[in-house]
C-alpha cells in the first residue's frame, strides 16, 4: 500500500485518492470517518472555518508522516442559494410585517398543507401550490408555466423570475418581491456539518511511514504554532486517533484490573505478602518486554498488542505458580536452598516445551506469513512471543536468586515457604 501511494504521489500528483485496508476502512465507517487524522474546527464566526480549514490542510500537509495527497480541508460545496432579504421598512410601506411576506413566499415555494387523509400508515397532507406564473401582470407563456413543472407538479421559480412573484398586501394591492426584498444569490455554499449544535468543519489526513500517535503529537504542535488557527477558531482531534485514544483508556484500565485481582488472588492462595508480589512482579516485567518486541521488530503499539501485554500478565503468572508450588512441595523433605536449585530443575523442561511451542505457533503470525489479514493480529503475536521469552529466565532464574537472597537475609525461607 505505501509504494503504491508513493508511486500515485509521484506520477499524477494532485490527485485525490486514499488506499485502506478494507476491515479498517469498514470500521472507520462505523465509527464515522475512515481517516486516521481528524482535525474538527469550530469558531464562534462559522464564516472564516473555510479559511481556517485550508489553512490547517495546508500547515499540516508539511507534517512529516501525513501523506500530502490525502489531505482534505473539508469544505464541501453544496451548491449555490438564494437569500430573500426583507426590507421592513419597504414591508411596512405597503402595511405588510416581515412575516407576513415570508409566508407569502413560503406558499409558493413550498405550498400550503390544506387538508389531510386517512392514509394507511397515517394521515396524509394535501399539499396546494399556488402557479405565481399565470397570476403575474406581466404575463408568462402558459407552455413555459408547464415545462417547469416536475412530476409532482410543484411549480418551479427561477432566479430571474423570484423577483417577480406577487405578494399581496392587506388593502389588496398586488405588487413584485422585488418591491419590499431584495434577492441576493450566493455561490458556492458549503455543505454545513453539526456536532454537538455546533458547525464544524472536518479537516482529514492519511498517515504513511509514522505512527499514528507520533504523527498526531506532530499534528497538534504544528497547529499550537502562533498564526496557525485564527482568534476564536479551535479544534478538536477525531478519527482513529481519538478512537485509539479511547481504547488505550480502556485496555489500561483492564490491565490494571487484572493485576489488582491476580494479587489479591495470589494473597488468598499463600496467605502471605513477598511472595505475591515477587509473582506479579516478574508477569510485569515481562509484560513490559512487549514494548522491546515492537520496537525490535518495527510494528506500532496498538490495541491488539496491548490485550498481548494482558494475556502475558495471566501466562506469566501461571509459570511463577508452577515453579512456586514445585519449590514448596520440595521444601518438605529438603533445605529450602536446595530445594530452590531442585525446583527450577524440575519445572525446566515443562516450561520449555510450552514457551517453545508457543512460540512455534505464533511465529507464522508474527512473521506475518501465513495469510491474507494476518497483519491486524501481528502485534498480539510479537507481544506474546516477547513476554514469554522473557518471562522464561525470570521464573526459572530471577525468581530463584531473589527468593535465595530473601533467605539469606531474612527469615522468608525458613518461616514463611520452608515453614
Amino acid at each position: 500500500m505505501g509504494q503504491i501511494d508513493d508511486k500515485v504521489a509521484v506520477e499524477v500528483p494532485g490527485v485525490n485518492f486514499g488506499s485502506d485496508q478494507l476491515l479498517t476502512d469498514n470500521i472507520g465507517d462505523m465509527v464515522g470517518r475512515p481517516e486516521p487524522i481528524v482535525i474538527n474546527l469550530s469558531a464562534k464566526n462559522p464564516k472564516i472555518l473555510g479559511d481556517a480549514a485550508q489553512k490547517v490542510a495546508d500547515v499540516i500537509s508539511d507534517v512529516r508522516g501525513i501523506e500530502p495527497s490525502s489531505v482534505n480541508n473539508g469544505v464541501v460545496p453544496a451548491g449555490d442559494a438564494l437569500e430573500i432579504r426583507v426590507q421592513p421598512d419597504a414591508a411596512s410601506m405597503e402595511g405588510m410585517t416581515v412575516a407576513e411576506v415570508q409566508n407569502q413566499v413560503n406558499s409558493y415555494l413550498h405550498g400550503v398543507v390544506v387538508t389531510k387523509y386517512i392514509g394507511t400508515l397515517g394521515d396524509v397532507g394535501i399539499r396546494v401550490w399556488s402557479d405565481p406564473a399565470g397570476q403575474q401582470a406581466a404575463g408568462i407563456a402558459r407552455e413555459r408555466s408547464l415545462l417547469r413543472r416536475d412530476e409532482q407538479t410543484e411549480p418551479k421559480i427561477y432566479r430571474n423570475d423570484l423577483k417577480n412573484l406577487p405578494i399581496r398586501a392587506p388593502d389588496g394591492n398586488v405588487l413584485p418581491l422585488s418591491t419590499v426584498a431584495h434577492v441576493v444569490f450566493v455561490a458556492g455554499q458549503p455543505e454545513l456539518t453539526r456536532r454537538n449544535l455546533a458547525q464544524i468543519v472536518q479537516v482529514t489526513g492519511e498517515v504513511a511511514g509514522r505512527s499514528l500517535g507520533s504523527t498526531a503529537a506532530a499534528v497538534r504542535r504544528a497547529l499550537a504554532k502562533p498564526g496557525v488557527l485564527p482568534p476564536g477558531v479551535t479544534y478538536t482531534m477525531g478519527g482513529q486517533f481519538k478512537q485509539q485514544e479511547v481504547a488505550f483508556r480502556g485496555m489500561i484500565e483492564v490491565f490494571l484490573a487484572a493485576l489488582i485481582a491476580e494479587l489479591v488472588l495470589l494473597l488468598f492462595l499463600y496467605e502471605r505478602y513477598l511472595l505475591p508480589l515477587i509473582i506479579v512482579s516478574t508477569s510485569v516485567i515481562s509484560s513490559s518486554a512487549v514494548f522491546v518486541g515492537l520496537w525490535l521488530t518495527g510494528i506500532e503499539l496498538n490495541i491488539t498488542a496491548l490485550m498481548g501485554m494482558v494475556m502475558i500478565l495471566g501466562i506469566g503468572t501461571e509459570m511463577a505458580i508452577f515453579y512456586v508450588s514445585e519449590y514448596e512441595m520440595l521444601c518438605q523433605n529438603r533445605p529450602a536452598r536446595q530445594a530452590l536449585v531442585d525446583a527450577a530443575l524440575n519445572r525446566l523442561r515443562p516450561i520449555l516445551m510450552s514457551v517453545v511451542a508457543m512460540i512455534l505457533a505464533l511465529l507464522p503470525l508474527g512473521a506475518a506469513i501465513s495469510g491474507s489479514g494476518d497483519q491486524m493480529q501481528q502485534p498480539l503475536a510479537v507481544a506474546i512471543i516477547s513476554g514469554i521469552i522473557v518471562q522464561l529466565p525470570m521464573v526459572l532464574v530471577v525468581m530463584p536468586v531473589v527468593l535465595g537472597l530473601l533467605q539469606r537475609y531474612t527469615s522468608f525461607g525458613t518461616e514463611e515457604v520452608a515453614g
